[in-house]
Order: C-alpha cells, then sequence, then structure tokens
C-alpha cells in the first residue's frame, strides 16, 4: 500500500523550495482570496513546547494575480496541484471558484473553511461549500476545522453540499505567551495552534469523519514521522498532509516515505481498513 504525500495549504512555498515540491505527490498553495491581503501584524510565528502558534492571516495577491503570475510557474513544477480558497462570504469562495474553473492547470480547488487567524464568513460550511459547488466543476476538498463538538455531522453536511473530499484538520486556537512579560508572543494574540499536540486530535477527527462519509480523507495534524502518517491511514486517511514539519525539516517527504514502508509492515494485511476511498485527482 503507498500513502501519498502532500503539504499542509501555507506550510510550503513551492516556488521558493521547487525540490520539497516535487517530492510530494500533490502541492497544495496557500489559500487565495479574491483581493491582496497584507496578513496580520507581526508577530506571526512564535514556537512552544509541543508546536508552534501562527497568525499570518491568509497574506496573499488575490486570485487575478496568482492566475497570471503565480500558476504557470507553479504548474511547470510538474506536480499535481491543488489551490486552497478562502474569503468572507459564499460570494468570494464562488468568485475565486469561478475564476479557477475550467483551467487543467490544477487537479482540485481546497476549500478553506476554518482558518483561525481571520473573521469567520457568517455563512454555515456547507452553505460555502454549495456556493463553491455552483461555480466550478472541479473536485473540491473541504478543509474543516477541529474546533467542533460533532465533526462528522459537519462532514456529512458539506459531503451532501458537494464537496468531493475532506482535509482534517487545520489547526486549533492556541495562545503562546512570553515567559517574561506574561503578553502574547503574536501581535495578533491568539494564532493557529499545530505541531505534534494536534496528532490525537486529527486522528479523532478522521477516524469520526471516515465512519460518517464515503469519500477520500487527507489527513494532518502533528505528522513528524512514517509511524505518524501511517496511524493516520489506519483510521481512515486515504493521503497524508506534512505541516509543521516542513518548517523544522524541509527534506521530511523523503525521509518519511521511508519510514512507512516497516510501518506499515508491522501493522500487518489486516491493519489498515480496505475500504478506504481513494485521492481524487492525483
Amino acid at each position: 500500500m503507498t500513502i501519498q504525500l502532500l503539504n499542509a495549504s501555507g506550510c510550503l512555498d513551492p516556488l521558493a523550495a521547487p525540490d520539497v515540491a516535487r517530492s510530494l505527490d500533490v502541492v497544495v498553495t496557500k489559500t487565495i482570496t479574491p483581493l491582496p491581503r497584507a496578513g496580520n501584524p507581526p508577530v506571526r510565528i512564535a514556537e512552544t513546547e509541543h508546536g508552534m502558534v501562527n497568525s499570518i492571516g491568509l497574506q496573499g495577491p488575490g486570485i487575478e494575480a496568482f492566475v497570471e503570475e503565480s500558476l504557470p510557474r507553479l504548474a511547470g513544477l510538474g506536480v499535481p496541484l491543488w489551490v486552497s480558497v478562502g474569503g468572507f462570504s459564499a460570494d468570494d469562495y464562488a468568485l475565486c471558484c469561478t475564476r479557477l474553473d475550467g483551467d487543467d492547470r490544477i487537479a482540485a480547488i481546497e476549500l478553506n473553511l476554518s482558518c483561525p487567524n481571520v473573521e469567520e464568513a457568517p455563512e454555515t460550511a456547507a452553505e460555502l461549500v454549495s456556493a463553491a459547488r455552483g461555480a466550478t466543476s472541479r473536485t473540491l476538498y473541504a478543509k474543516l476545522s477541529p474546533a467542533q463538538w460533532d465533526i462528522a455531522e459537519s462532514a456529512r453536511a458539506v459531503v451532501a453540499a458537494g464537496a468531493d473530499g475532506l482535509s482534517l484538520v487545520n489547526t486549533i486556537r492556541g495562545l503562546a505567551l512570553d515567559p517574561v512579560t506574561h503578553r502574547p508572543r503574536l501581535g495578533r494574540g491568539v494564532g493557529g495552534y499545530s505541531g505534534p499536540a494536534l496528532r490525537p486530535i486529527a486522528l479523532a477527527c478522521v477516524h469520526a469523519c471516515a465512519e460518517a462519509v464515503d469519500v477520500p480523507i487527507v489527513g494532518m495534524g502533528g505528522v513528524f514521522s512514517g509511524s505518524d502518517a501511517v496511524e493516520l491511514a489506519a483510521v481512515g486517511a486515504s493521503a497524508v498532509a506534512l505541516g509543521t514539519v516542513l518548517f523544522a525539516d524541509p527534506l521530511a517527504p523523503g525521509r518519511i516515505r521511508a519510514e512507512m514502508a516497516p510501518a506499515v509492515a508491522a501493522l500487518g494485511s489486516e491493519g489498515l481498513p480496505a475500504n478506504r476511498a481513494p485521492l481524487l485527482s492525483i
């Protein structure tokens, strides 16, 4: 069995690190919004004992500049490309999806429905997916937050609204304090918490959603080893995305691939679900 590897959106600049990008099975872009965004004020990233918090704030050039300037260069990497899109209303998601619809350089669109570092759209996740589905025929993945009591119900709702797959999970809100001043270390205060401590949460979310819906799931959250990746596959992920680990170890994809083989062998033939939905658009 092969576990395909992606990067988590926002955790890799594929144009700055093309060799790392080419070591993945799929490259996922940073989230693109309709208009250019400067992002949140610094400080934007702070390490913690068991991970890190970030508050980038969806900094980006906007959809038009992305399509005209970045997309041709990304397509030139020769790796299947997923474009992450976000916004502050259903119209924002629909606008981005309309602009990307029909572009064969894109294998799928990931809908960032759960960024903890910006104001949320007033619509529900299902309403955002429905708006995107009405704007494009491309494969849609819905990226959900772990900060909800019943993520399985959310999974059922977004799949019913037109999502072809799920990305689980996004970061969860966290706060890091300066040890001397006891003031927040991030400019915005609270940020998105990621790293090894997120893995048990991600495992629980993937497990719940795999039981609830029959669509491909990209599992992510705290993956630092081949064994971590295999655990996500064991609870229902069709593929695994690498996030925080890429900041500390850009060569992690190759290392994790090498580590996965003995981890899979150790599980035995009964250790992984036989009916995992295949990852679409690879």
